[in-house]
């Protein structure tokens, strides 16, 4: 009996000690010579899970000021093929007491016990069985003192994966602030080089649930400004028009006299000012509550004035009220053009909101000349900017969807588009039926 029971023990020793034990030990060893290690900034590449709190806790310092329990992160990086990954927070971590924090990807969680020490604290390894976007949960579970642990960096390493990662390597540039937007996406149409454009048409949808707040829709682009729609906040939404100013500028007070955009008139409850940070100019904006899943339609005129000004003027067709809406009208000085390189982009102008996915269709594109004869325009090349040349982020993409094109950014999707791709869409033969005589 005595051997049956010492056997029995044996077993249950050996049954704990093959259990997989979740809790990361401060004493783990970090790889030594690994294949792969690189140092992932928190400000670049992390989001909260409140958006749009007041307080951020993410600044350009990493994760800090991080009181409310309920609060998490998630860390973002691309791999290009699987592997095994280890997990540091670096140094630079500041600990207020005692805390525990949850680290887990794919469910697979560890948990870490951080004290005041500045030591680095191995958090653990996971094995990532297939390439593309990891999502790395940083969770608060329990805390002595007011705050949980600062959090500047983390360190990933491998011994078995010799690839790159993606991910925001550094605040260069400010790429903190544009790697956390999130990529801008572009379709710039193939219109014939002997038009003199004078019109420009399209009609834009956004699907439902893809209009996240920060989210600007632009549907008729031109060389000199854009025409497009905006979710501003949970309760605003606007139409706006912009014009750049041929002095070029981030500071809309520097502009001389001579090469301010003048306004020459705008619709009913129509706000119209200067904008700057992006280059500056003349700015108008109509407050209207658009819905998700509604078409609508874009109409701009531009065309030269013959003394070195050219007139751009942006209208806005809602069907909700089943008419054309005059947003603005617009003088630009030294300028001498028809309307020239129509494009269409997607942007998120609030980086909080990085990490959500947004999508806009864009159909029925047409340019009317001065001699009022319309030509279809049915082929568009996909761009991305520099966010996405860089590789920093890589959740881009557009084309066509069925007989629409599209574009889509933001949410850390794998379905990436190749940049400079261009697409045809079927050719609609739905000329605009629209009696300039009579727009507003």
């Amino acid at each position: 009996m005595k051997n049956l029971f010492y056997l029995f023990l044996a077993s249950l020793l050996v049954s704990f000690s093959c259990a997989e034990d979740n809790t990361a030990s401060k004493d783990q060893s970090i790889l030594e010579n690994p294949k792969t290690s690189i140092s992932v900034p928190m400000a670049g590449n992390a989001y909260s899970s409140k958006h749009l709190e007041e307080n951020q806790t993410i600044t350009d310092n990493g994760i800090e000021n991080w009181t409310n329990a309920s609060e998490f992160f998630t860390v973002y990086f691309k791999i290009s093929k699987p592997g095994t990954f280890q997990f540091t927070v670096e140094e630079s971590v500041e600990v207020f007491e005692k805390s525990e924090l949850e680290f887990s990807i794919d469910n697979e969680s560890r948990k870490v016990q951080f004290t005041a020490s500045k030591k680095a604290i191995t958090i653990g390894s996971w094995k990532i069985n297939k390439e593309g976007y990891v999502a790395l949960k940083i969770k608060g579970i329990s805390k002595t003192g007011n705050q949980f642990p600062s959090i500047n960096r983390i360190t990933i390493s491998s011994a078995d994966y010799d690839a790159k990662i993606s991910f925001v390597p550094n605040n260069e540039g400010n790429f903190y602030h544009w790697g956390r937007r999130g990529p801008s996406v572009h379709l710039n149409y193939q219109v014939p080089e002997n038009i003199n454009a004078k019109w420009y048409y399209n009609e834009l949808t956004v699907p439902k649930d893809e209009d996240k707040i920060g989210s600007y829709f632009m549907a008729n682009g031109f060389g000199e400004g854009y025409f497009g729609i905006q979710v501003n906040s949970a309760s605003e939404r606007r139409v706006l028009f912009s014009v750049w100013s041929p002095f070029q500028t981030d500071d809309p007070k520097s502009i001389p006299e001579s090469h301010k955009i003048k306004m020459l008139k705008k619709g009913e409850n129509v706000h119209t000012g200067e904008f700057g940070n992006e280059g500056s100019g003349g700015q108008s904006y109509l407050k209207y509550n658009w819905k998700a899943g509604t078409t609508y339609k874009f109409l701009l005129q531009g065309f030269p004035q013959g003394n070195n000004t050219t007139i751009y003027t942006a209208y806005f067709y809602a069907p909700e009220l089943q008419k054309w809406l005059l947003i603005a009208s617009f003088n630009r000085p030294e300028t001498n053009t028809y309307l020239k390189r129509f494009h269409s982009f997607l942007e998120n102008f609030i980086p909080e909101q990085g990490d959500l996915s947004r999508k806009v269709l864009f159909d029925n594109q047409w340019v009317c000349d001065d001699k009022d004869n319309w030509t279809e325009i049915n082929t568009a090349r996909f761009t991305t900017d520099n966010t996405g040349a860089k590789e920093y982020r890589m959740d881009f993409a557009g084309g066509l969807d069925n007989t629409s094109f599209f574009l889509k950014n933001g949410g850390f999707f794998n379905d990436l588009t190749i940049p400079k791709t261009n697409f045809t869409r079927p050719l609609a033969n739905k000329k605009p039926e629209i009696n300039f005589a009579t727009l507003p």
